[in-house]
């Protein structure tokens, strides 16, 4: 599962290295205005702001922003939904796209079928978005500058409403758009009446009510599943298929499906929610530099004398340019042109160097500011900062590990080695030093009390920002700079929509009492801890492959954490070994995204990918089951660390 742009495998057209948003704008699709881009770069800006002027005032002077903590959550709303109205423009939604293994001429009708359904969805989000402005309204809640918390909600309704319309309008023929249209025009006089209806400091209640509800009860719960279940085989956005499926099960249960968009507007009461936009932004501007050219001397210079040192620089370049883009897979678009063309002229077998960096693609992802990371702690509600160190011992292992049959790899094939000189390692690494400062900087504001989470990724973004465009100047201030936020919005966008979607069915999950059913039945059928981390693994490695990393942690993290608690799994161990599980399912076949963009990458077919990625496939396997079976590698860094 990945983005349409990744999953549709377009053939490359240069070997030369591509930054994200430099990929983005290779293959993206003309969508978005600019209006909602310059409106982007300005929120996101004021995010990166807020938050740096809070803890720098409030250690230096004393003093603080007024609401600057509260204003950061909400425009982190803003911020989520016009991405994701970009991420609708551009085909950029989280998506699982099977549609190519279709006959050619079947295509054209699953997409279309995919755009009506998706319309329909998004119409009645809108629905229910405006009935919660128009509640909300009436409330008294306001923001420092006498600003109404209920204003910023206005863009739930906007943005459903022209997600909805941007779906019709992209369906692929006539007849389909037609068809997507009629959705949209038909729902739009239940829209108009809910602003009509609104008198004195409510609104009249929504046309559908429990007696109706029950009545249809029996004609849409199956037909509506399956119809949701064919249109995610088809590709439909992994967010309309979770709040399809909670509408149709707040509808049949009689509930207002404003349940669904109030869970969306929750988000902005987190208090870890806008470090995703501000470490996205921070790691997508180092990687628009010249970030992979400099990690690449680096580890060029300290491992390059090894014995099948060039595999180990790939191994580690890999990993610390992974940290930085949250194992989307640009790893392996934007490094990929130049590690495997200087493996081949080192005398690296093809299909050994196809394999390395393929797995190499996903290194790196339990290290700081790795986004998954970050979402797995704001799910699950445990600490960052102690999830981050958790993961540090894990993910050297899986490096490690990598990078010792790297080392084999080139004993055995002869492949040649550079001399070591210390002045051009210490030359390489200076080179690197502002790169490699991003995650010491986090990790030092956070324990040192310096700053909050929040805080600490809005300084992070800053020195991101002011690292690339004073220091090595590698990215343009009104160039570059903007269309590296926007397209780093569009991910965060993309992945926002799906955390409100997730947590909208996960709040009918509750109300339905599932979470204890299912402890109670995996309780009556698993009875050792061990058995429990053996299914576990197998679980989230088969799930892995198929849902794309971000769907995987909104969607079975709230159901996992608990059953780990019941069996006693210290949280933080839980969450390495869940992270790492679909670390290793970016390579399991048949769907593991990391197979599919090397295919895009290299131009190779998949089934040679398949078996050139089994050695490494068995070889993280290993590490994943150690990192399972001996919490001390987890756990031990972060007792260590930890205040008696």
């Amino acid at each position: 599962m990945s983005t349409a742009n990744a999953t549709r495998l377009p053939t490359p057209v240069s070997t030369e290295p591509l930054s994200p948003a430099a990929h983005a704008k290779q293959g993206e699709r003309p969508g978005g205005t600019a209006i909602e881009k310059g409106l982007l770069v300005v929120i996101v800006l004021a995010m990166i702001l807020l938050p740096t002027l809070e803890a720098s005032l409030r250690r230096l002077a004393g003093i603080g922003v007024p609401d600057a903590m509260p204003y950061t959550q909400h425009l982190t709303l803003w911020v989520g939904f016009i991405g994701a109205m970009l991420a609708t423009a551009t085909e950029r939604h989280l998506a699982l796209s099977t549609v190519e293994l279709l006959p050619a001429r079947w295509q054209k009708g699953a997409r279309g079928y995919v755009h009506v359904l998706s319309a329909l969805v998004v119409v009645v989000l809108a629905y229910a978005s405006l009935d919660l402005v128009l509640f909300d309204r009436a409330r008294a809640d306001k923001l420092a500058g006498g600003v109404p918390e209920w204003w910023f909600e206005i863009v739930m309704p906007v943005g459903f409403a022209v997600m909805a319309f941007r779906s019709a309008r992209m369906a692929p023929t006539r007849g389909w758009r037609i068809a997507a249209g009629a959705v949209v025009v038909a729902a739009l006089p239940f829209l108009i009446s809910r602003v009509l209806a609104v008198r004195g400091h409510g609104f009249l209640p929504a046309p559908e009510g429990p007696a109706m509800v029950h009545g249809h009860t029996g004609l849409l719960a199956w037909p509506g599943a399956m119809a949701l279940l064919g249109a995610f085989l088809l590709g439909a956005p992994v967010f309309i298929i979770m709040a399809g499926f909670a509408i149709l099960l707040f509808f049949i249960a009689g509930t207002p499906v404003a349940a669904v968009p109030t869970q969306t507007f929750a988000l902005v009461t987190s208090s870890t929610l806008p470090a995703i936009p501000l470490l996205t932004v921070a790691g997508y501007v180092l990687a628009e530099g010249g970030a992979s050219q400099r990690l690449l001397r680096a580890a060029r210079g300290i491992f390059g004398w090894m014995p099948g040192g060039l595999a180990v620089v790939a191994v580690c370049t890999c990993a610390l340019f992974t940290t930085f883009t949250g194992a989307s897979g640009v790893t392996i678009l934007a490094l990929g042109g130049i590690m495997f063309p200087a493996l081949l002229q080192e005398e690296y077998p093809e299909g050994f160097s196809l394999g390395l960096i393929t797995a190499s693609g996903s290194l790196g992802l339990l290290f700081p500011p790795s986004l998954p990371v970050l979402l797995y702690s704001v799910v699950a509600g445990i600490a960052l900062e102690d999830l981050y160190l958790g993961g540090f011992v894990p993910g050297v292992l899986m490096i490690l590990l990598v990078g010792a049959y790297g080392v084999f790899v080139g004993i055995r094939c002869r492949a040649p080695r550079q001399g070591f000189e210390v002045r051009e390692a210490l030359r390489s690494l200076w080179g690197a030093k502002w790169d490699l400062g991003l995650p010491i900087l986090i990790i030092a504001a956070l324990k040192t009390g310096f700053a909050t989470i929040v805080e600490s990724a809005a300084l992070g973004a800053a020195y991101a920002i002011i690292v690339e465009l004073l220091v090595y100047r590698d990215v343009h201030p009104t160039r570059d700079l903007p269309r590296v936020l926007v397209h780093a919005s569009t991910l965060v966008g993309s992945v926002v929509i799906l955390l409100g979607a997730a947590l909208g069915f996960t709040n009918y999950l509750v109300d339905a009492e599932v979470p204890p059913r299912l402890l109670t039945w995996v309780q009556a059928h698993i009875h050792t801890q061990w058995e429990f981390l053996l299914a576990l693994n197998v679980l989230l490695l088969v799930l892995g492959s198929v849902l794309e990393i971000y769907s995987a942690i909104v969607v079975l993290a709230p159901l996992v954490a608990p059953l780990g608690v019941a069996f006693g799994v210290e949280p933080i161990h839980l969450g390495v070994v869940f992270l790492a599980n679909l670390e290793l399912g970016f390579l399991f076949p048949p769907m593991g995204l990391n197979l599919f963009l090397s295919a895009s990458r290299f131009n190779k077919p998949l089934p040679l990918l398949y078996r050139k990625a089994l050695p490494f496939l068995i070889i993280m396997s290993i590490g994943v089951l150690l990192i399972t079976y001996v919490p001390a590698i987890t756990t031990g860094v972060v007792d260590w660390l930890r205040p008696p």
